[in-house]
């Protein structure tokens, strides 16, 4: 990427020096059809001065204007184009703070964001922090369409466990929490299908954006 800014600036400089060395040329010459003009010659050659002075003027604004609107649409390479699926980050009462938990899959979903080109968002619950208080937070990125959910801290992950049975198409990832298990036909339980644990420890970052990634790529 560094190199093709260092290539199209110079570029552009290459096109700023000949659009100089243009506008230099044609002052120069209107300078001499003035000088020209001064010499006693007739009404013919103050004329001519006059016309090619006039030609000068509107080839010079039409180069100017052209310029102007090439540069104008020369596309931003710095822009980002993002894929229409959406993933949700909720977490307790200190956000994304630098040293938590949250901070940490945080920088996962970034990463997975970079390799799959999802939005990614994050909403902290203020207030209690319980499973009942964070789930209207929940609810709130679930109304938004979030396509995966990712939870970080106990009553977040709780909440969001909870919530997965009633939302089969979202992809829900619990960090720091468990997943509510349904009866699987044999005496046993079993987690849903479209909830996944992610444990806290080395290796979490990791973790969150290989899941985050997978998640996303299921529903793209």
């Amino acid at each position: 990427m560094a190199k093709r800014v260092r290539q199209v600036s110079a570029a552009q400089r290459a096109r700023t020096g000949a659009g100089t060395d243009w506008r230099t040329r044609l002052a120069a010459g209107a300078r001499t059809v003035l000088l020209r003009s001064r010499v006693p010659g007739g009404r013919r050659t103050v004329l001519a001065a006059g016309a090619v002075i006039a030609a000068v003027a509107v080839t010079v604004t039409w180069y100017l204007l052209s310029r102007g609107d090439s540069e104008q649409r020369l596309p931003d390479t710095r822009a980002r184009h993002y894929t229409d699926v959406d993933a949700c980050l909720l977490t307790g009462k200190d956000g994304i703070t630098a040293g938590t938990t949250a901070a940490e899959v945080w920088q996962g979903m970034q990463d997975a964001s970079l390799t799959t080109h999802a939005r990614v968002s994050y909403v902290p619950v203020t207030g209690e922090q319980s499973a009942a208080n964070a789930r209207p937070y929940l609810n709130g990125l679930l109304q938004r369409s979030c396509d995966v959910v990712v939870a970080a801290g106990k009553p977040e992950a709780t909440a969001a466990g909870q919530a997965a049975p009633q939302y089969r198409k979202v992809g829900f990832v619990l960090v720091g929490g468990q997943a509510g298990s349904t009866a699987d036909g044999k005496g046993g339980t079993k987690n849903p299908a479209n909830v996944t644990v992610a444990h806290t420890g080395d290796g979490l970052r990791a973790e969150v954006a290989r899941v985050v990634e997978r998640e996303v790529n299921a529903r793209d």
